[in-house]
């Protein structure tokens, strides 16, 4: 029964998929809903992998969809954990207002909710980051890039690859435009603004900089597939091992190809900053969270519990990788 759905599905097809092999209630064995934006995202994929090893060891029935950052999908997602009578749900919001609804409806049927991202109000538990302060530290660790490298007579030439549509995004990379000018010295100066939640738009959108602002060099962005795409429009430019020492891309998320790229020396990757470490460090985190919500733990009237963040460095990317 357990199972794993690696894209979205219509909603009047997901019924009839759900009430069979989802959550459904037979022998009193846990049954959780998980709803997430994007399994396209390298980050979800990594941790979504390890967090089902997680709750096969503990026994637990699941189902894992993912809505492809639609909120209408994902409010049917919802409401089939709820006919399918999941003990807990987990939702990681394509837009959270949209949700406050449908997870009340569930939290008025007994089920358990928990949200990943955003600190909503209809839910048990919020398992969030604080994603200016995120954000903040993205642009701290940057500066520190920037400082090293660059002067107030030669400027870092600085893009930020963000996702406005995303509320959290937007918080994310607004606290990196307040990291940088909290941090660097008269030395850097943006040059422009471009979408890039997945590796592919992100690579695009950074070759058009690149093409428009020739000495870009140092890119910071809101996660993965700005890291990676990023990385991947340099490699293209100057090819692995010649990509110019002052040049860097700094952004948040862990994924198995930005620990690679990091730990290379010879790609653009200079740091980033992660969340509790590896995928399994997050997976078992997430899944203790799992676990202190369904044993009734009172997590008060902001319902918040916070992720702790740091930076990843060469120094410390090997201890990373080992639980990728």
């Amino acid at each position: 029964m357990k199972k794993r759905i690696l894209a979205a599905v219509l909603c009047a097809s997901m019924v009839g998929l759900m009430l069979t092999t989802g959550c459904v209630r037979d022998d009193g064995t846990i049954k959780v809903g998980i709803t997430i934006q994007s399994l396209s995202n390298a980050y979800w994929a990594g941790v979504m992998g390890k967090l089902e090893e997680q709750m096969d060891a503990k026994g637990w029935d699941y189902t894992i969809v993912d809505c492809e950052n639609n909120a209408g999908t994902q409010v049917g997602q919802v409401e089939n954990f709820i006919i399918s009578g999941c003990d807990l749900i987990m939702v990681h919001p394509a837009d959270a207002k949209s949700l406050e609804g449908i997870c009340s409806e569930a939290m008025e049927a007994d089920i358990k909710v928990m949200c990943w991202d955003d600190p909503m109000e209809n839910t048990t538990a919020n398992w969030v980051l604080n994603n200016t302060e995120l954000g903040r530290e993205i642009g701290k660790t940057a500066a520190e890039f920037i400082n090293e490298n660059y002067t107030e007579d030669d400027k870092a030439q600085v893009t930020v690859i963000g996702y406005p549509s995303t509320k959290v995004l937007l918080e994310r990379a607004d606290g990196i435009k307040e990291g940088l000018a909290e941090n660097c010295e008269d030395n850097y100066e943006i040059i422009a603004e471009v979408d890039g939640l997945e590796a592919p738009e992100a690579q695009t959108n950074v070759e058009t900089v690149m093409s428009a602002h020739p000495d870009a060099n140092v890119f910071v962005g809101v996660g993965a597939g700005a890291m990676i795409g990023s990385n991947e429009a340099l490699l293209a430019e100057f090819g692995k091992g010649k990509i110019p020492e002052n040049y860097g891309v700094i952004t948040t998320d862990v994924t198995q190809q930005q620990l690679d790229s990091l730990k290379s020396g010879e790609e653009a990757v200079r740091a980033i900053v992660g969340f509790e470490g590896s995928n399994e460090d997050t997976a078992k985190a997430c899944a203790e969270m799992f676990e202190r919500i369904l044993s009734g733990e009172d997590f008060g009237s902001e319902r918040n519990v916070y992720r702790s963040i740091g930076p990843i460095t060469p120094d410390t990317v090997d201890e990373i990788l080992k639980g990728m």
